[in-house]
């Protein structure tokens, strides 16, 4: 495939929708280059173009028409699994949901996976013969090179529902850490879209994250890049579940906050911390509070490398908005602004639990598209 057709097609990936004009800024491209190569794609049926006003004048918006046929994402998180089809048609994305038991194998929630997988394509007419390619979110890391299952102690069993053919369906699959694709999504579809550098943190019953730049995953030498919730924040702290001490996982997801309110408040719900909270209970904000101060520690480290343009906070404790945000924000202030304009923008995510299943079927979307 031609540079200058793979840069167009790469900018219309990462932007979702661009202008001719905005094709040339995006890919550095000349105007008459970018007018012959969205005419060969339209041709192709690889794109389509609507008619639009920008800053006051007429344009045609370029976007993806998409591969060509269904897709499917997964995210198997630690109590569900939920899967999203894209019939490929125009029709908009269906959903479906699976509660799961705590402590469940992975090999359930491939099953799982797999029977609503059928059941969607079922509801919409859809072959599943025609299934182009399907992407899952798993809690675990992913050496994206090998596609194998890194690290140990997040859920029994992925290794071997990875390695397994037909595990999630008779489509072919890609794999990646359910953090990933949460950024992924963000930053293309979300609260990050039109940043360059994107880095989310997802807080809910344990704390994962993903680090975005130019539209592309940053995966690291083993996968493990973006593992947010496995940065030290106190050397002498309790023990994780990865065998470190002090990792932020251990002050800053929604079991350490139940954990801790549980002399005073009985055994709490997440949805109950944050309703409780936002009816002015001191106990519920003030631990709150001290999860955004953990979370500015730990991400004090991570802009001071990276410099990201903005600093996405999901998960389910994202609900908790100000609350939590302020606190993250002042510590940032505290121990990132060396320069003028240093200190990262701060902002909840907009897309909720769906990010990460939103994420698998962009990866799934990218691979089917290479091909």
């Amino acid at each position: 495939m031609p540079r200058s057709r793979t840069a167009v097609l790469t900018a219309l990936r990462h932007a979702g929708e661009l202008t001719q004009v905005e094709i040339v800024a995006a890919t550095g491209l000349t105007a008459g280059t970018v007018s012959t190569v969205v005419g060969g794609l339209i041709d192709d049926g690889v794109v389509r173009v609507r008619d639009v006003v920008r800053t006051g004048r007429r344009a045609r918006a370029v976007s993806l028409a998409g591969p060509g046929g269904p897709l499917i994402g997964v995210h198997c998180y630690l109590d569900q699994v939920r899967v999203l089809l894209d019939p490929g048609d125009g029709r908009a994305w269906s959903e479906a949901i699976r509660v799961l038991p705590d402590g469940h194998r992975a090999e359930l929630a491939a099953t799982a996976a797999r029977e609503l997988s059928a059941d969607l394509l079922a509801a919409a007419d859809i072959d599943p013969g025609r299934v182009l390619r399907a992407a899952v979110g798993i809690p675990a890391p992913v050496e994206v090179r090998t596609a194998r299952v890194g690290g140990a102690g997040v859920r029994d069993g992925w290794g071997t529902v990875v390695a397994t053919p037909g595990a999630f369906g008779p489509w072919p699959v890609d794999f990646d850490n359910e953090g990933n694709l949460s950024a992924l999504a963000e930053s293309r579809l979300g609260a990050g879209r039109g940043r360059a550098t994107v880095v989310q943190v997802s807080l809910s019953q344990g704390v994962s994250g993903g680090i975005v730049h130019d539209g592309e995953l940053v995966h690291g030498r083993t996968g493990t890049a973006g593992e947010l919730g496995h940065l030290t924040i106190d050397p002498h702290g309790p023990v994780c579940s990865c065998g470190n001490r002090g990792c932020l996982q251990v002050y800053a997801g929604s079991q350490a906050i139940i954990g801790l309110l549980a002399a005073s408040h009985g055994r709490l719900s997440v949805a109950e911390v944050l309703d409780l909270a936002a009816q002015g209970d001191p106990g519920c904000r003030r631990v709150l509070s001290d999860v955004g101060r953990h979370l500015g520690t730990a991400m004090a480290s991570v802009c001071t490398v990276l410099d990201p343009d903005v600093l996405v906070v999901g998960g389910a404790l994202s609900r908790a908005g100000n609350l939590l945000l302020d606190p993250l924000r002042e510590v940032l202030a505290e121990r990132t602004a060396v320069t003028s304009g240093a200190v990262v923008e701060v902002v909840a995510g907009v897309l909720g639990a769906a990010a990460p299943a939103r994420g698998a079927l962009l990866l799934a979307q990218d691979a089917a598209l290479a091909r």
